[in-house]
């Protein structure tokens, strides 16, 4: 699976969904300041080989913003969002705070937590640097693509 993320020029940015011969599937990420949210999932699914949002697409899933619950990808969805806000307060959180806070948000939205230590959040933040890096030099319109 193909995704391409477009930036753009107001409040979103684009990401399209390739898969096989048929049309992309496109959602439109509201911009946040860093990278895209589904940019961010593929940083956490990528690299921790994990399913969640984009893996649930790849095997079938119409890429929408409300999925049915599942747990492995709640999991994620989880971990993303912790990932998400540790990169706007500027990425600096120790890592073993940054796992105590994934496993209280799991706790509390009662979905099993993934396995984590610092050597998983230390390789999520890299490939976040990687895609930050990137996404920043692209002009407007211009595009990054990726494949899960």
């Amino acid at each position: 699976m193909n995704i391409v993320f477009t930036k753009g020029s107001g409040k979103h940015d684009l990401m399209e969904v390739f898969q096989g011969s048929g049309a992309p599937q496109r959602v439109e990420c509201p911009k946040q300041g860093i990278i895209p949210h589904d940019m961010v999932h593929f940083a956490v699914e990528s690299t921790l080989q994990a399913r969640g949002f984009l893996g649930r697409v790849r095997d079938g899933e119409a890429a929408g913003f409300r999925m049915a619950a599942e747990a492995d990808s709640d999991a994620v969805e989880r971990l993303v969002e912790v990932i998400q806000g540790d990169a706007w307060s500027g990425g600096a959180t120790p890592a073993d705070d940054m796992i105590a806070m994934y496993q209280l948000t799991c706790a509390a939205r009662q979905c099993p937590a993934l396995a984590l230590d610092a050597a998983a959040v230390d390789a999520v933040r890299a490939c976040m640097a990687d895609l930050s890096a990137r996404w920043a030099g692209l002009p407007v319109g211009g595009q990054l693509e990726l494949s899960l």
